[in-house]
C-alpha cells in the first residue's frame, strides 16, 4: 500500500468521525458499512444511491402534498414516515431528526410547522448528500491508491 493511501485512509477516518460528531450520521451507517464485503464491494454506494433516489421522490411528494388547499395530514404523515424509515436505515441522523419534528407537526395539523419542517428536511438532506458524496469519493481515491477502506467502528470513531 502506498503512503498516499495511508494518508487518504487517515483523512477518511477523520472525515467520517466529524460526520458522527456533527450529528449527520449515526451508528447505523457503520452497520451498513459492515455489510459490505468482497462479494458486494459496491453495497454502500448502491444503498446510498437508492436512498438519494427515494428521498428525492418523497421530498417532491411532500412538497406537492403541502401545496393543496386541504392538506391531508394523514397521507402527508405516511410519506414523512417513509422518509424517516429510510433515513434511519442508512444512519442519516440529521434527516431522521427533522422527520421526527415533521411528524409532530402532521399530528397537530400544523401547516406552517409542516412547511418549516419540510424546509429543514430538505436542508438536512442536501447537507447529507454533499457529505456522503465526498465520503464515497474519498473511498474511491483510497481504492485507486491501492488501499483498503477502514470499516470497523473502532477505526471510525
Amino acid at each position: 500500500m502506498s503512503s498516499s493511501a495511508s494518508v487518504l485512509q487517515k483523512e477518511l477516518v477523520d472525515y467520517t468521525a466529524t460526520l458522527f460528531d456533527q450529528g449527520i450520521l449515526n451508528d447505523q451507517f457503520t452497520q451498513l458499512q459492515l455489510l459490505q464485503d468482497e462479494t458486494n464491494p459496491e453495497f454502500v454506494v448502491e444503498v446510498v444511491n437508492l436512498f438519494f433516489q427515494d428521498s428525492q421522490r418523497l421530498l417532491h411528494i411532500l412538497s406537492q402534498s403541502l401545496e393543496v388547499e386541504n392538506v391531508d395530514f394523514k397521507k402527508l404523515d405516511t410519506h414523512v414516515h417513509q422518509l424517516k424509515g429510510s433515513s434511519s436505515s442508512i444512519g442519516a441522523q440529521g434527516v431522521l431528526n427533522a422527520c421526527i419534528a415533521f411528524r409532530r407537526c402532521c399530528d397537530e395539523n400544523n401547516i406552517q410547522g409542516c412547511l418549516n419542517c419540510l424546509q429543514q428536511v430538505r436542508n438536512e438532506y442536501v447537507l447529507l448528500k454533499s457529505k456522503l458524496e465526498t465520503l464515497l469519493q474519498m473511498e474511491q481515491q483510497i481504492a485507486a491508491a491501492g488501499g483498503s477502506i477502514p470499516r470497523a467502528s473502532g477505526d471510525i470513531k
